[in-house]
């Protein structure tokens, strides 16, 4: 990897409108969606993609892969997988007389995890350390992962036969929660004909490297918020946890992602300091999928407590 170059807010600004060109280039990502998953980049966060099959998930990761220059690897969940099919497992070497560490796919850059709430519980949890702390430890050996390190994974939102549902556990190492949806008649016409092209990911060319990467993602965790954003952030969070919807609101860790993802949100637009329009524009997608409903609560009221929760407080 080269030098990593220093970014002021501008600058990242100007790197995730490159990559959001390219990525259209190959795949119809509706331009809200696209903006989070590049927060999440941006931030160091982790994507939860909840969408029907075939509307680009694994086209959006391949082609967000190519366009960083990074290692890309895809994991088909299913009940017979395994911790160490995600991670990597120890393998003797008879030659060497020692055991060998052999990774797994969670060592890539970028790693798609499709219908992540098709594996075991006990494999899913295996996801747990790599997303929060980067590393994996098997045989009480730790390993670094790669940097930048991204995790989408998929679940299907009608299809609940054979599934294991996410714990709150897991839920809490997403920043973000997205849908793609269906794309518009116009824009399904245009893949169509594009089709006969081929694979239109494989066109796709490198418009910045990890080192861009890893830069934007320094100058994003530099950016600032005034004391009276961090508190306006705060009562947002309670506001969750006091409304009669929610059993569980959102968590402390639920601000610090808030708080990054619109961090990351104010260096996509270049500025140097959040502002509560970031907050506002964040909030649905990284808080919903973290509240736990009250007994009789529709999933739907998720979005209505947030909304409701931003309508009441003051922003500033």
């Amino acid at each position: 990897m080269s030098a990593v170059p220093e970014l002021d807010p501008q600058q990242v600004a100007e790197l995730g409108e490159r990559i959001a060109a390219n990525v259209r280039r190959a795949v119809q990502v509706p331009p809200p969606v696209l903006q989070e998953v590049l927060v999440a980049l941006m931030a160091g966060g982790h994507v939860l993609i909840e969408d029907y099959p075939g509307v680009g998930k694994t086209a959006l990761a391949r082609t967000l892969a190519r366009s960083i220059d990074a290692d890309h690897a895809r994991v088909q969940c299913t009940a017979d997988v395994l911790p160490a099919d995600l991670v990597g497992t120890n393998v003797y070497d008879q030659r060497e007389n020692r055991f060998e560490f052999r990774p797994g796919p969670v060592f890539a850059n970028v790693v798609l995890v499709d219908e992540v709430n098709r594996a075991s519980p006990k494999t899913q949890s295996g996801l747990l350390e790599c997303m929060q702390e980067r590393q994996v430890t098997v045989d009480r050996q730790t390993h670094e992962l790669a940097r930048p390190f991204l995790v989408l994974a998929t679940q299907n939102p009608v299809e609940y036969e054979g599934t294991y549902p996410l714990p709150e556990a897991q839920l809490d190492r997403f920043m973000v929660r997205v849908s793609l949806g269906y794309p518009t008649a116009e824009q399904e016409a245009r893949m169509l004909a594009d089709h006969v092209r081929g694979d239109r990911v494989l066109e796709v060319e490198p418009v910045a490297d990890l080192a861009d990467v890893l830069a934007a993602q320094t100058a994003t965790a530099s950016i600032e918020g005034s004391e009276p954003l961090r508190r306006y952030i705060v009562e947002l969070l309670g506001a969750t946890r006091a409304d009669p919807r929610i059993e569980v609101g959102a968590s402390p860790r639920a601000g610090l992602m808030l708080f990054r993802a619109a961090a990351a949100h104010a260096a996509l637009h270049g500025r140097d300091h959040v502002l509560p329009d970031d907050v506002q524009r964040l909030a649905r997608p990284v808080l919903a999928h973290r509240l736990m409903l009250a007994p009789g609560a529709q999933p739907e009221q998720r979005d209505a407590v947030i909304a409701d929760a931003l309508g009441r407080i003051s922003a500033l």
